[in-house]
């Protein structure tokens, strides 16, 4: 049996400036130099729009910080969650911006929705029925009836999951936070790509 790639060591970078402080994944992996520096520049050019969607720079009334959480590194995927919160003063309450990215490790390239199923294949419809179910089942108070996820749905992978998420107040109040809808593998196999990222974590 072939064994898989080993995880990437990933540490943080610090973007500091005056009320700004946001830790940024960096990631580094022996003999893959031009895998590493790309999923570097990626992961700090996306760090940096989750920054300019908190305002700041625009005056010197917000206040900024972020940092991330690793939800898989294994088997040459590195799946990440960028977390930004920004404050205004006088605002009711802050506003947190989120963002998924997900990598080969081996090419450094990221990983979108449509590149972890068949070429054609109906995901949206698919996993839009699991994400209605789960709202049904979870009894979610939904600001509007949810029709179906974007096809670019934002996303992180952990080792046995897909987890879609919604931005705040894109689906439900505020007071709920980020909602997320973990659908395992398992539930994917007859849209999966055969031999992708959900086929590495089958096993």
């Amino acid at each position: 049996m072939a064994l898989h790639p080993a995880p990437v060591h990933v540490y943080s970078k610090v973007i500091r400036k005056p009320k700004l402080e946001v830790f940024v994944p960096q990631v580094e992996q022996a003999g893959a130099r031009e895998a590493t520096e790309r999923m570097n520049r990626t992961l700090h050019h996306h760090a940096v729009e989750l920054i300019k969607k908190t305002g700041y720079g625009e005056g010197d009334q917000t206040e900024v910080t972020g940092t991330y959480e690793v939800k898989l590194n294994e088997r040459g995927l590195l799946s990440i969650l960028l977390i930004v919160y920004g404050y205004t003063l006088g605002a009711a309450h802050g506003m947190t911006y989120q963002e998924g990215l997900t990598f080969d490790t081996n090419t450094g390239n990221l990983i979108t929705l449509k590149d972890l199923f068949k070429p054609g294949a109906s995901y949206v419809d698919e996993l839009s029925e699991q994400v209605a179910k789960q709202i049904k089942e979870r009894d979610l108070p939904v600001l509007e009836p949810f029709t179906k996820i974007k096809p670019d749905q934002p996303f992180y992978l952990t080792d046995k999951a897909l987890v879609l998420f919604f931005d705040l107040y894109e689906l439900l109040p505020y007071v709920y936070g980020f909602p997320y809808f973990p659908i395992s593998i398992y539930d994917l196999e007859s849209i999966k790509k055969e031999n992708g990222p959900i086929d590495t974590l089958w096993y």
